[in-house]
């Protein structure tokens, strides 16, 4: 008796969760239903003439003096870099020079 009393007390209480979720989710359906009906209402039937924001290229202030600013610390450094790299190749033609000895700018002896 006591099996046929839980399992009926069990089915009954799973029956009430399935019903209280089931009706949870449709109330939400119909709420999200409602609501994209009345955004769709307000975009079709929205004023063309709302005032939209400057485009984005408009709204950068031009600096030219930071823009040179930029421009000369670009020179310098790459002129610090082209300095590096004429001493780095210098370097590799003075050593070419003093271990294997005449001209620097041949890479394979004859």
């Amino acid at each position: 008796m006591s099996f046929l009393v839980g399992s009926a007390s069990g089915a009954l209480v799973a029956g009430g969760v399935y019903y209280g979720l089931s009706s949870m989710i449709s109330t939400r359906t119909q709420q999200h239903r409602a609501d994209l009906h009345y955004l769709s209402e307000r975009l079709v039937n929205a004023a063309s003439d709302i005032p939209a924001p400057a485009p984005a290229a408009s709204r950068i202030p031009q600096r030219p003096f930071m823009s040179m600013l930029q421009s000369s610390w670009n020179n310098q450094v790459e002129a610090l870099f082209r300095r590096t790299r004429d001493l780095d190749q210098q370097v590799v033609d003075w050593a070419r020079r003093t271990l294997y000895g005449g001209d620097a700018s041949r890479t394979k002896p004859e």
